[in-house]
C-alpha cells in the first residue's frame, strides 16, 4: 500500500476514502453429498453376493483345515502301525535268531546238512533286513507328523505310546445316512454359497439396464461474519438438488449382464459336480469301510487260531512231546499273523476317517457338537479308539 502511494487513511483523487479491503477477514464453509436411492437393488444384490463370496471363502477355509486334520490323523495311525510293526519284527528276529542256534546245533552234529544251515541265515538276514526299512519309513512319518503339527516332535513319544493300535471297535455307520448331510461338507458348501454369489451378481447387472436415481448436492458459503454461515436460509438458499437421469451404455451393460449368467451357469455346473462327487465318495467311503471290517474280523480269528496253536506247541515242547523246531514255527506263524492284523487295523482307521472326510465330519449332531468342542490332540487319540 505503501508502495502504491495508499495507505488505509489515503483520499483518493476526487476526494473518496479508499476502504483497506485488503485486511478484510472472509468465513467460507462448503459440503457435498450424494445419496442414490436403491431402487431396483443393485447395491443390496452387490452386497448379498460379497456377503457370499465371504461364506465361500470361509468354506475353501475350512476344506484346506480339514485336509490338514485327516493327514495328520493318518500320520497318526501310520505312525501308531509302524511302531506295532517295529515291536513284532524285532520279535520274528529273536525267532530267526533261535532258529539258526539251532541249526548250527544240528549242523555240528550232522543231523542237517548245507542246505538247512544256510536256510536258516537267510531267513534271519531277511528278518533282520527288515528293521532299517522299518525304522526309515516310521521317520518319515514322525517327521510328516511333526510338520502337520507345527512342531512338537519331542512331545510324539507321549502322545504315541508303542502299545497303540486301532480298534475295529467302533460304533456302526446308521443306515441310510441321510442326503442332506452332504451339505455339511465345506467343498459342497462353498459350491452352493459361488451359485448364490452369481445369481446375486446376475440382478445386480441387470438392475444396471435400469434408470438411477440419485441426489446429490454441495454447499458453498462465504461470509464477512462467522455467525452468518450458521443462518438457515442462507444454507436453504445454497442447497440444490439434482436428479440425474441415467446414462445408457447399452452394448457393455448388456455384455455385464450376459457375462454374469455365464458365470451363474459355470458356478451351477460346478455346484452339480460337486454334490456328485461328494455322493460318490461316501459311497465308495461306506463300501470300502464295510470291506475293511470284513477283513479285519477274519484276520482277527486267523490271529486267534495262530495264538493257540503257537501255544499248543510250547505246551507239547515242555512236556517233551513236540521239538523245539515245532515250537519255533508256530512262534513264528503268530507272529506273521499279527503283522498282519495290525496292518488290517490300520487300514479299518483309514476306512473310517475316509468315510468322515467324505461326510465333512461326523454323520450325527452330537459327534459335530462334541468334535468341535475337542481340543485337537483328544482328537487324535480318539480317533484310533
Amino acid at each position: 500500500m505503501d508502495e502504491l502511494g495508499l495507505s488505509s487513511g489515503a483520499d483518493s483523487a476526487i476526494g473518496i476514502a479508499l476502504p483497506d479491503r485488503l485486511g478484510l477477514t472472509t468465513y467460507n464453509i462448503g459440503a457435498e453429498f450424494a445419496y442414490e436411492l436403491d431402487f431396483w437393488g443393485r447395491n443390496r444384490n452387490d452386497a448379498r453376493a460379497a456377503g457370499a463370496e465371504r461364506l465361500a471363502s470361509e468354506a475353501d477355509y475350512l476344506t484346506a483345515r480339514m485336509g490338514v486334520l485327516t493327514e495328520t490323523v493318518r500320520t497318526y495311525l501310520e505312525i501308531a502301525n509302524l511302531r506295532h510293526q517295529h515291536r513284532l519284527a524285532g520279535e520274528i528276529v529273536e525267532v530267526f535268531q533261535q532258529r539258526k542256534s539251532l541249526a548250527d546245533s544240528l549242523y555240528d552234529r550232522g543231523l542237517i546238512d548245507t542246505r538247512g544251515l544256510f536256510t536258516a541265515r537267510r531267513n534271519l538276514r531277511n528278518a533282520q533286513a527288515e528293521l532299517p526299512q522299518i525304522e526309515a519309513l516310521l521317520a518319515n512319518a514322525e517327521g510328516r507328523l511333526w510338520v502337520l503339527m507345527g512342531g512338537y516332535l519331542a512331545d510324539l513319544a507321549d502322545m504315541l505310546p508303542d502299545s497303540l493300535t486301532p480298534s475295529a471297535a467302533l460304533d456302526p455307520v446308521p443306515a441310510g445316512i441321510p442326503a442332506d448331510l452332504l451339505v455339511q461338507r465345506p467343498d459342497v458348501s462353498a459350491a452352493r454359497q459361488r451359485v448364490a454369489a452369481a445369481r446375486y451378481t446376475v440382478g445386480a447387472r441387470r438392475a444396471d439396464l435400469l434408470p438411477k436415481l440419485s441426489l446429490s448436492g454441495a454447499i458453498g458459503l462465504q461470509s464477512t461474519e462467522a455467525g452468518e454461515l450458521f443462518d438457515p436460509e442462507q444454507w436453504f438458499r445454497n442447497l440444490s438438488l439434482n436428479l440425474l437421469g441415467p446414462v445408457f451404455q447399452g452394448s457393455r451393460l448388456r455384455s455385464n449382464v450376459a457375462l454374469a449368467e455365464a458365470r451363474l451357469n459355470e458356478a451351477t455346473a460346478a455346484f452339480g459336480r460337486s454334490v456328485v462327487t461328494a455322493v460318490n465318495e461316501v459311497e465308495a467311503a461306506l463300501v470300502g469301510l464295510e470291506a475293511s471290517r470284513r477283513r479285519h474280523s477274519l484276520l482277527a480269528s486267523l490271529a486267534e487260531e495262530a495264538q493257540a496253536e503257537a501255544a499248543l506247541q510250547e505246551q507239547r515242547y515242555v512236556s517233551g512231546v513236540g521239538d523245539y523246531e515245532s515250537f519255533l514255527t508256530a512262534t513264528h506263524t503268530f507272529l506273521g499273523t499279527q503283522s498282519v492284523l495290525a496292518t488290517a487295523a490300520r487300514d479299518l482307521g483309514y476306512a473310517r476317517l475316509a468315510l468322515h472326510r467324505a461326510l465333512g465330519g461326523a454323520w450325527t449332531a452330537n459327534e459335530r457338537e462334541a468334535l468341535q468342542q475337542r481340543p485337537p490332540s483328544s482328537i487324535l487319540s480318539t480317533s484310533t479308539e
